[in-house]
């Protein structure tokens, strides 16, 4: 009995921990950033992603092809003769025929390398594609991160205003202040109220930029990506598969690859055919039966191979060169958007420091003003510094994050 109870909570412990299991391992899994899973969401909507399937399909169904026997299938003739509608003496010929096309020498190796060079380039292409969606992504993104911190500072103005407003009026009815302090108070208010009526515009439409692409609105916590490595030179280290690189160089080696197949391919297909006969002369003699083989050769035209070789050589030359400029294009955004980072951070740095005087400065500003030390046009162009100041911070914090983005960006990194 004690070894039946035994197992019986063996099993209960056991089932208990299955259960529990998928839990422990959901809080284990890391959590994707905001900028990850908005890519993904992007990802699915993008309409070019839905047609890179059928090139993928394609690109396989021209290897299925290249991997055959023949380069094309072959075919079935049938065919009778008879002389019933002049002489009608017997006369019978019944004729088959089963034809193949054949690989020239070198034809076959050369498409089985296109083909494979066209798989690779629309893998390239996704990777690439996926690279200037997440460009994309990433500009509306921060966008609308500033738009939230404007807004959510010209709402903090207008509280602000609202509320030195109520104390002034208060302070004016019982002829503290004058009817000119009253009214800079009420002007601050409106000039407060219709800076939130703009930033609340701008911060729509960088919604809907953002949902345009996603489908979804973004998380409330938008936070920043993390800062790409750094060489000890002090430059952004370059990756060693840039999308943008890859996908040039993928349809460089396919133009390539169609060049050789333009210089293996100097006529149509020979055609190898097996036909069979079955006659004969008049209704008095026997059928015969005769089988052959026929093999036909197409003769090779030079100007359709010039048209074909220097239509191939210039797609490759045009690829090249697509290439070389990828690479420069690729170079240039890196070091631009490196020394953009470094920019960002000095600015950021400077942003502190402005704001800790501006808000030192407005402390003692309000509290002169509340001893009746200073006047009210003083306050208000002392807190507008010091409102500027937050927003300079602010949107340099948006700038800082942003351009770490814009480098991943010109690395090839994605989100």
């Amino acid at each position: 009995m004690k070894l039946i109870a035994f197992r019986r909570q063996l099993l209960i412990c056991a089932a208990g921990l299955a259960f529990n299991l998928p839990g422990y391992a959901a809080d284990a899994a890391p959590a994707r950033s905001g900028l990850a899973q908005a890519l993904e969401q992007a990802w699915r909507l993008h309409p070019q992603a839905a047609a890179l399937e059928g090139r993928e399909a394609e690109a396989r169904a021209a290897q299925d092809v290249a991997a055959g026997l023949t380069p094309e299938p072959g075919s079935l003739s049938i065919g009778s003769r008879n002389d019933r509608l002049n002489r009608n003496r017997g006369m019978q010929e019944y004729e088959v025929e089963l034809a193949t096309p054949l690989w020239l020498p070198g034809q076959k190796a050369a498409r089985e390398a296109e083909a494979a060079s066209r798989v690779d380039d629309v893998a390239a292409r996704r990777v690439a594609l996926r690279a200037e969606l997440a460009g994309e992504l990433r500009d509306a993104w921060w966008a609308l991160a500033a738009a939230r911190n404007a807004r959510l500072l010209a709402a903090r103005r207008l509280d602000t205003a609202r509320a030195l407003e109520a104390d002034v009026s208060r302070r004016y009815k019982v002829g503290e202040l004058s009817r000119i302090d009253a009214n800079l108070a009420q002007s601050e208010v409106h000039a407060a109220g219709a800076e939130l009526i703009e930033t609340e515009a701008t911060l729509l439409q960088a919604d809907q930029a953002l949902r345009t692409l996603t489908g979804t609105g973004a998380p409330q916590d938008m936070a920043e990506e993390a800062p790409p490595r750094v060489a000890q030179a002090g430059a952004p280290a370059t990756p060693e598969a840039h999308p943008l690189l890859a996908a040039a160089a993928a349809t460089a080696r396919s133009a390539r690859a169609r060049v050789t197949v333009a210089d293996e391919s100097r006529r149509a297909a020979p055609e190898l055919a097996l036909r069979m006969v079955r006659e004969r002369g008049d209704f008095a003699e026997p059928y015969a039966n005769t089988v052959g083989i026929q093999l036909k050769i197409p003769f090779s035209s030079s100007a359709l191979v010039r048209r074909e070789g220097s239509a191939a050589q210039a797609e490759a030359d045009q690829a090249d060169a697509e290439m070389l400029r990828a690479q420069t294009r690729v170079r240039l955004e890196t070091e631009r958007a490196g020394r953009a980072l470094d920019a960002a951070e000095r600015q950021l740095a400077m942003a502190q420091e402005r704001l800790a005087l501006s808000t030192e400065n407005l402390r003692l500003s309000e509290k002169a003003f509340s001893l009746g030390e200073s006047d009210l046009a003083t306050l208000l162009r002392i807190r507008a510094a010091a409102f500027d100041a937050e927003a300079f911070l602010d949107r340099q914090r948006v700038a800082r994050a942003a351009a770490i983005s814009r480098l991943n960006q010109a690395l090839g990194v994605l989100p």
